[in-house]
């Protein structure tokens, strides 16, 4: 056959968590951190797209271009290799297998999750240095500000809800790319279930980690007073404390169910009996 199939794919994800249950340290933290700036790469390219293109093709159109370019994030974290917390909801195929414990999918998601973090900022400060958000007069720093300020007035709820079905898509897109054979079938594995997630208004925990950071950075520069006092009240949740609660701890719950819960633990219930008993 000219891919896995999905007992396969169940069989390479679960040898996959085993071996990231185990990684050392500083390999977590090193390809963790690389995976938040690919993901980081994906949101501000998407960003940059999305400026100005409903106004020209429409809100169905920009969605869909914001989400076809981000999708490069996960091609870059898949293909290239690194740590993705979201990815990693996988491990729980493995975990149910019983070829690793609890202790080390925690370690794993701690350690890759802050890590994540890390490399997210590191692109907010090359980002906002680089002055690119200047570009069509400010018009992407608006942009920018706009989605932080958008996802940081969500409610509990629909973060949480919206966080599902964006790692369901997510892992999905990891699960095609393990049942694909080569690198173009992994490339269109991951394309359209990422591209699926960004289009419908989804939110993931990783991506957020540029998105809302670079929209409180963009609000205390003083180019940006005009489009913060077009948001209203819409900016005072724009703050560290109105990102974490408002936004990242919902959406982090509900990707974990979306990936862990929906893909990880169904698939294998599903093919629990069809897989090898070689752990």
């Amino acid at each position: 056959m000219g891919f896995n199939t999905p007992v396969q794919v169940a069989e390479a994800v679960a040898n996959a968590g085993k071996t990231k249950a185990s990684l050392p340290f500083l390999q977590m933290l090193i390809l963790g951190i690389f995976a938040g700036c690919y993901i980081a790469f994906g949101a501000e390219l998407c960003t940059m797209v999305v400026t100005g293109t409903s106004a020209k093709l429409g809100l169905g159109m920009a969605k869909f271009m914001g989400g076809a370019v981000f999708s490069v994030g996960l091609m870059l974290v898949v293909i290239g290799g690194a740590e993705l917390f979201t990815g990693n909801n996988l491990m729980t195929i493995g975990l149910s297998r019983g070829q690793f414990g609890v202790t080390g999918v925690v370690y794993n998601w701690v350690i890759v999750y802050i890590a994540n973090f890390l490399g997210s900022v590191l692109l907010v400060y090359i980002m906002y240095k680089s002055g690119l958000w200047h570009t069509g007069g400010n018009a992407v720093g608006t942009t920018a500000v706009n989605i932080a300020a958008g996802k940081v007035n969500l409610s509990w709820a629909e973060a949480f809800y919206r966080g599902i079905g964006c790692n369901w898509l997510v892992c999905l897109a990891v699960w095609l790319a393990f049942a694909a054979k080569d690198v173009v079938g992994k490339i269109f594995g991951i394309f359209f279930p990422i591209m699926a997630f960004v289009a419908s208004g989804f939110e993931h925990c990783v991506a957020n980690m540029y998105f809302i950071p670079m929209g409180i950075v963009l609000k205390g520069d003083a180019a940006m007073a005009d489009a913060v006092a077009k948001l209203g009240t819409k900016a005072d949740a724009l703050t560290w404390g109105g990102f974490a609660i408002n936004n990242l701890v919902p959406v982090t719950l509900g990707n974990i169910v979306g990936g862990a819960v929906f893909v990880g633990l169904a698939y294998f219930m599903v093919y629990v009996n069809q897989m090898s008993k070689e752990k």
